[in-house]
């Protein structure tokens, strides 16, 4: 299991817990992060610098950073417990926002690095590939395009008659709206795929997208051209992690059967092999039957478990490596 080589695609707060959950299973883990933020610090520094928007990028590579106690000694580091106090510590400078009221107000200290590691290499990949050297993290971060990327919604419920859609553009604006997301785009259509990613997506053994924003952070990845034909041709095991409850502002009332559907209609011809869900999302009967036939669009089966934090809407990243662990076990019966 150590040598394990995983691919995991998302966004935000989802990929972080995906990622801390990844590395109680291997240390050989590849984020590849969506690019579309334009909130906050990230907005900030896209609109000014025009780089790709780091908020995400960091978040995933402070995951990297606090790898769980599970995988000491599988690296070959001499004194294990004395680099994940290094790294623990560095994960929490990355994230520090600064206070006060000036112009660095708000900024995480990590977006600032890799905003300006950026400028001084040129290229978003080697900044990253970079630090994650310099702070002698094992794994990659990766953007999932070469160029900062924008969300195009439609969204009903926003005008008097219920059938308009009304178009909105930018991932704060989608994932706050008070109207229905429908569908969205990514701007420029069919963006470039940072190359580094198809190879990450083809040399892996597993491949993990979600959970996270459905419609900012998850659906974005197979809207990317390239990276879907790269998803459709892979051969290794592939699973969707569902969120444990709706999103307010992207996914209000949706039930976890809608949000195999949406993600169906974006991208109806990729397959995945398990479909993973907690069980207090779905009760059994019926409306586990129909999760079950949704997951079949997919060609997947479905994967139901006790995944989440007690008493919380956050999935608990030891119960996710548990049940994945299981599922790698089995033999691909496809």
């Amino acid at each position: 299991m150590s040598a394990m080589r995983i691919a995991a695609l998302g966004g935000g707060h989802g990929l972080y817990a995906t990622l801390t959950a990844m590395r109680y299973l291997s240390p050989h883990v590849t984020a590849i992060v969506t690019v579309a933020d334009d909130g906050g610090s990230s907005g900030r520094l896209r609109s000014e610098l025009g780089v790709i928007p780091p908020g995400d990028l960091r978040m995933a590579m402070a995951a990297l950073m606090c790898a769980p106690a599970a995988l000491d000694g599988l690296a070959g580091r001499r004194d294990p417990a004395a680099d994940r106090r290094h790294h623990e510590l560095w994960a929490e400078t990355l994230q520090h926002r600064f206070g006060g009221y000036g112009a660095l107000a708000g900024h995480p200290v990590g977006n600032l690095l890799l905003a300006g590691l950026t400028e001084v290499l040129g290229d978003p990949v080697a900044a990253l590939d970079e630090m994650m050297r310099v702070f002698d993290v094992d794994g990659r971060v990766l953007p999932m395009s070469s160029v900062p990327l924008e969300i195009e919604a439609d969204v009903s419920g926003l005008e008097s008659d219920p059938r308009i859609s009304r178009v909105i553009r930018g991932q704060v604006a989608v994932a706050t709206t008070p109207g229905k997301v429908r569908r969205v785009r990514l701007l420029p259509a069919e963006p470039p795929v940072c190359e580094p990613v198809i190879t990450a997506v083809d040399e892996a053994d597993l491949v993990v997208l979600g959970p996270g924003s459905w419609f900012s952070s998850v659906i974005p990845h197979v809207l990317v051209p390239d990276l879907l034909k790269a998803l459709q041709r892979s051969t290794s095991r592939k699973v969707l992690i569902v969120n444990l409850a709706p999103e307010p502002g992207e996914t209000p009332g949706f039930s976890v059967e809608r949000h195999l559907h949406v993600l169906h209609a974006h991208a109806d011809t990729l397959t995945i092999d398990h479909v993973v869900v907690d069980e207090s999302s779905v009760p059994a009967g019926r409306e586990r039957e129909h999760l079950e036939r949704a997951a079949g669009m997919f060609g997947a089966s479905l994967e139901v478990g006790d995944l989440a934090v007690p008493g919380r809407h956050v999935h608990d990243p030891a119960k996710v490596a548990g049940l994945i662990k299981q599922l790698c076990s089995r033999e691909t019966t496809r």
